[in-house]
């Protein structure tokens, strides 16, 4: 039986990548243009862009779908995008390219991309800052990385793409939109649910995704971000391994561990649009969206930048427009009690709830203290015990005295 999976975002999925012949062409043309070796998150964009998960942006945005996705979170045509995706450079690279008529994009020394070069200009930031994330303040990252680490002029053109950026790890994870939903039609999975995390999962994460998977009869597309996240996350490669030691513990035939190389913004109701614009472009028919789903947490006084639900609320107003579930979750907590997890507005009276924030997780780990069975599985822990190694005598000194909270629990 055919499996009928969402159409993608604007009614067909991108893909940039020319075919060998134009590619010889390109590579001849490349010796002509001046480079521009890309940075971690525009890498990301490209990669996305090529292969469909931008669909239906077919290059950085120009000027005029800028300033209309900063003001209306909508391309000029209509179509709904939240979020910049922008090509920043400095003035001498812009001007350079101007001169010759395009750009080459490189990754790590490769070229994998030109640019055909007909518009460039310089972005009101400020104003852009305020628009997508609510705040100049830079202690949100994304206001800093925009204001302070970003160049002073934005470009667009024409992109074709010669290759999309190259990975040496974990290869057998990564994969297109399109090969995404090639799975999924394979496995003949017609209900599918998309989990976005930047996190290590424990057993909070697991109860949701098996809850949401479950209330739907959906499978679950497993799918975290391991482009760009907040500064400080914990590495990438040990998050995977982490993904990879919790898959066991679902049921068989359920669920799909994809990575996703995107850069986020941590633009909190926005990027929550914006992420489920993705997942429909890789197929998925839902998608969670939890407390405080990309926000950046609390500024320096300790004001959350988002309210808890903000996104939530965000998403389902553009459900109907997206085509695409949305399951908004609560906060997970475990009760003692009942020794078990529940969203945090179903703690009956009397009952005590646990949690470790990920700020409290990685306090633990830096000072060698074990992670509670409750709150994570042995597997998950042993690969971030692992990550995070203490040398016996500073975790003497650090355990001395405490009482450790499964036993506490």
């Amino acid at each position: 039986m055919a499996v009928l999976l969402p159409s993608p975002h604007g009614g067909a999925l991108v893909d940039l990548r020319v075919d060998e012949g134009r590619a010889a062409v390109l590579m001849e043309a490349v010796d002509a243009l001046p480079a521009w070796e890309m940075t971690r998150r525009q890498r990301c964009d490209l990669e996305l862009l090529a292969t469909g998960g931008f669909s239906p942006l077919r290059t950085f945005l120009d000027r005029a779908d800028y300033e209309s996705v900063c003001d209306t979170m909508r391309l000029v045509d209509g179509e709904l995008w939240p979020v910049p995706v922008t090509l920043d450079l400095p003035e001498h690279v812009v001007a350079a390219a101007d001169a010759a008529g395009g750009l080459t994009l490189r990754a790590r020394g490769i070229d994998v991309a030109v640019l055909w070069l007909p518009t460039a200009w310089r972005p009101d930031r400020l104003g852009e800052a305020e628009a997508v994330f609510g705040t100049t303040d830079p202690a949100h990252p994304g206001v800093q990385a925009l204001l302070y680490e970003s160049h002073p002029w934005y470009v667009s053109g024409r992109l074709e793409v010669l290759q999309a950026p190259a990975h040496h790890t974990f290869r057998g994870l990564r994969h297109t939109p399109a090969e995404v939903r090639a799975i999924l039609a394979d496995r003949g999975w017609d209900r599918v649910v998309a989990f976005q995390t930047r996190n290590p999962m424990h057993r909070a994460h697991q109860e949701l995704t098996l809850r949401a998977a479950t209330e739907l009869g959906a499978r679950l597309l497993l799918h975290p971000v391991v482009g760009v996240t907040k500064p400080g996350d914990i590495d990438p490669r040990v998050r995977v391994r982490c993904y990879e030691a919790l898959l066991p513990a679902y049921p068989a035939d359920t669920v799909l561990l994809s990575l996703l190389p995107l850069a986020m913004r941590m633009a909190g109701p926005r990027e929550a649009v914006w992420h489920a614009i993705v997942r429909k472009n890789h197929g998925a028919t839902d998608f969670i969206v939890g407390r405080d789903h990309a926000g950046p947490g609390s500024d320096p006084q300790g004001r959350p930048f988002y309210e808890p639900y903000a996104a939530q609320d965000l998403v389902r107003s553009y459900e109907r427009e997206l085509g695409i579930g949305v399951v908004p979750f609560r906060q997970m907590v475990y009760v003692r009690e009942s020794r078990g997890y529940v969203p945090d507005d179903e703690v009956g009276p009397g009952q005590h709830p646990l949690k470790i924030s990920g700020t409290e997780q990685r306090l633990r780990l830096a000072r060698g203290e074990e992670l509670p069975a409750w709150f994570t599985p042995p597997e998950v822990a042993a690969e971030l015990r692992r990550a995070f190694p203490v040398r016996p005598r500073e975790h003497s000194r650090s355990t001395a005295g405490r009482v450790s909270p499964a036993a506490a629990g």
